[in-house]
């Protein structure tokens, strides 16, 4: 599949038509309304910013693989399966979730589709942090729309299998609020603190500040990371799109940005959470933690 759009009238593959109706992009009678069709430009939207990474993973290693953490129905890794491993030989997509359901459905739609290099496993993120069922070093993670801590756990995994791209779409970012609410009393004398004390202010702060942890902690690991719009704000408010290319080794001041960040907020109980190492020490404690 090129950048180009791609309308659903062009489409003649009974393995996409099948696929898009599971997608509910298409009905049952492979109907399309003015919703499944905004539904199928997002998916497009989304692929076209996959698609530039998976390219340049193609060139060094055509047998790449790439793992979707929180997979739910697996949605993502058919749609990347059908717009581009499909017509290939080699490449095998991973995904990870912890509901066995939706792991049984998406074994049945494979059947029945049959995208063969495709495995789904019902695993936790320290399962598959541990597990053989995947590759020792992964290509590419991502998590869409993983709830809260979620998002991080996909991070640690993709640290911990020292993944070349990593794509998130964060959601529903609940623990550093909490954290932020439980230390708001003793923050006021600070005037930072005036961005998050009003209730509603501390929902949308900590959300914000958590995606800036993330990436700083992506980029304290060796990443360059990319941050923008995934769709517009009419048709969700979860709309950040991260991406990150692996690209040199650690950067000791970027963990030490993170660390006086989580000082200036009041929230550097979260250190092991945001300001960790994967070098082989279970967090940074200081600059001999880092080479």
């Amino acid at each position: 599949m090129s950048t180009k759009k791609i309308e659903i009238e062009d489409i003649k593959d009974p393995q996409t038509l099948e696929l898009l109706k599971a997608l509910h992009i298409l009905t049952k009678e492979g109907k399309i309304n003015q919703d499944s069709r905004r539904k199928w430009k997002q998916v497009q939207h989304l692929y076209q910013f996959l698609q530039p990474a998976l390219l340049d993973l193609l060139q060094t290693k055509p047998n790449m693989n790439l793992v979707d953490h929180g997979a739910g129905k697996s949605y993502l890794g058919f749609m990347v399966y059908d717009f581009f491993f499909k017509d290939k030989e080699q490449g095998h997509i991973y995904g990870i979730e912890t509901r066995a359901p939706l792991i049984q459905s998406s074994l049945d739609l494979q059947k029945k589709i049959k995208f063969e290099r495709m495995s789904f496993l019902n695993l936790s993120v320290l399962e598959s942090m541990q597990s053989e069922q995947i590759p020792k070093e992964v290509d590419l993670v991502t998590a869409l729309h993983a709830c809260d801590t979620a998002t991080d756990d996909a991070i640690k995994f993709a640290l911990h299998r020292k993944a070349k791209y990593v794509v998130l779409i964060p959601c529903c970012q609940a623990e550093v609020a909490q954290h932020l609410r439980v230390n708001k009393a003793k923050r006021l004398a600070n005037p930072l603190a005036e961005l998050w004390r009003h209730p509603i202010h501390t929902r949308e702060f900590a959300s914000h500040l958590t995606n800036v942890l993330r990436c700083l902690l992506l980029e304290a690991h060796g990443y360059q990371v990319t941050v923008t719009e995934f769709v517009g704000l009419e048709h969700s408010m979860k709309n950040e799109l991260i991406i990150a290319r692996k690209i040199e080794g650690p950067r000791f001041r970027t963990f030490e940005r993170i660390q006086d960040l989580l000082s200036q907020t009041g929230i550097d109980e979260l250190k092991t959470r945001f300001a960790y190492s994967e070098t082989g020490l279970e967090n940074f404690e200081g600059k001999s933690s880092v080479n």
